[in-house]
């Protein structure tokens, strides 16, 4: 099986220029499914920390490199939506964030904000011994007690040990921000929540204040609830003067 990845093919969130270069990275088995970007891509194309595959391996051979705390392996490893991206020694942290247009940006943040990640949980059960599974969106899995996160909340996961750390419900006035669809990277508060029957997904419609149209309508799917520390900070993988010279070498 091929290691490359077509540009003109690859997610519409990942942040690569497409038409400098017709392959690029194909990311590796992990979090996140086919919308995970793999880490190299972070590294060499969006923050120029790397030149090529070899030296983003090379830092992550050296630990200098943590993903949710955790030091990843591969540089193919996937990063996705709200996963935490330090750089100790820089001192610099990151959070992916869904940026306009549904791309996945880098937002600097506080070295003492990167000890939780917020997940949408997407799938909630009840397991034997009482306890609830809880599904998150990259694919993460965690047991509970509690009784109030339910499917469409958002729930901030301690990086060290799974602990939940904070949940915001799915409810109108609270805030959240777009990550597909045309008003993806868009953030307002939910006005309503329409549940429609049978099969159509439900709606939800968000108010922004600063937007003259008065906010925008989409599908719940589509939303994700966020605390208002998660708007702090601005976006560092506007694409990058060299994104795409680079060569990929993955042999």
């Amino acid at each position: 099986m091929s290691k490359h990845q077509k540009r003109l093919s690859v997610p519409k969130s990942w942040p690569v220029a497409r038409k400098e270069q017709h392959y690029t990275v194909k990311a590796g088995a992990g979090p996140h499914g086919e919308s995970g970007v793999p880490l190299l891509i972070l590294l060499r194309d969006v923050l120029g920390y790397a030149d090529s595959k070899k030296e983003a391996q090379y830092a992550l051979s050296q630990g200098s490199v943590l993903v949710n705390g955790e030091l990843p392996s591969d540089v193919r490893r996937p990063v996705g939506m709200f996963d935490i991206i330090s750089f100790a020694e820089r001192d610099e942290y990151y959070r992916v964030f869904p940026d306009e247009g549904g791309r996945l940006a880098l937002t600097p943040i506080d070295a003492e904000d990167t000890d939780g990640k917020l997940g949408k949980v997407t799938d909630k059960r009840h397991i034997k011994g009482g306890q609830i599974q809880l599904g998150l969106h990259d694919g993460q899995t965690l047991l509970t007690d509690d009784e109030s996160v339910s499917c469409g909340d958002s729930i901030v996961v301690a990086t060290e040990n799974d602990e939940i750390l904070a949940h915001f419900a799915y409810e109108e006035g609270e805030l959240v921000t777009a990550v597909q669809g045309r008003h993806a990277g868009e953030i307002g508060r939910i006005e309503e929540i329409t549940v429609t029957s049978g099969s159509s997904p439900n709606g939800v419609t968000v108010s922004q204040e600063d937007d003259d149209n008065g906010g925008f309508e989409t599908v719940e799917e589509y939303v994700v609830v966020i605390d208002e520390n998660f708007l702090d900070g601005d976006s560092a993988a506007d694409e990058n003067e060299n994104e795409g010279e680079a060569e990929v070498d993955d042999t």
